[in-house]
């Protein structure tokens, strides 16, 4: 399903664990990393495609996260024409993303990479929430650079453990020069 302009509704997925560290994923059969993301279908809305995709995914039920803000409005990229399948060519410009920022609230050994047939991703890790712009495929940096810098703010919006209530939420790591600025004129 595309919108009038060409772009594909879709959910990406950001998923930080109490230490603010996010969930990054290595595509399978690929040295290429991403947070999960995927298709928004008929009739769903995205926070139901966000549930699923994260089931699908990462194997996490709605149990295991908890919401903790989302962009407000769509973020869009374009894909290059030599990656758009032949059949898609002239009307497929690219997605348009809702991002979400979810706390972990299950444990790691709930993450489950083979919770489908159709798996995304044969590895995982925790990564700083600054994550290098430039481990990101070019066409997708600046909606990634977006997407962190709007969302980082609901890291911080409340003490998760008796310790930060205590003594107050650790911040994250200063935001790195390359996302105070748009990328490549984006």
């Amino acid at each position: 399903m595309l919108d009038r302009d060409g772009y594909r509704p879709n959910v990406a997925i950001v998923i930080a664990n109490g230490r603010n560290q996010v969930f990054w994923g290595k595509r399978i059969r690929e040295h290429s990393w991403q947070f999960p993301q995927g298709g928004i279908n008929t009739g769903e809305t995205p926070e139901a495609a966000m549930y699923r995709e994260l089931r699908e995914e990462v194997g996490l039920l709605p149990q295991h996260v908890r919401v903790l803000g989302r962009t407000r409005d769509w973020l869009r990229y374009d894909v290059p024409q030599h990656w758009i399948k032949r059949e898609w060519r002239g009307s497929y410009r690219g997605q348009k993303q809702i991002w979400y920022l979810l706390r972990l609230t299950g444990r790691d050994t709930d993450v489950s990479l083979r919770a489908t047939d159709h798996p995304e991703f044969d590895a995982w890790r925790w990564h700083d929430y600054w994550i290098p712009l430039e481990n990101v495929i070019e066409f997708k940096r600046e909606v990634y650079r977006r997407a962190l810098v709007e969302l980082e703010r609901f890291l911080h919006a409340r003490p998760q453990t008796r310790r930060e209530r205590l003594f107050g939420v650790q911040p994250t790591a200063e935001m790195p020069p390359g996302y105070a600025e748009p990328v490549d004129g984006g």
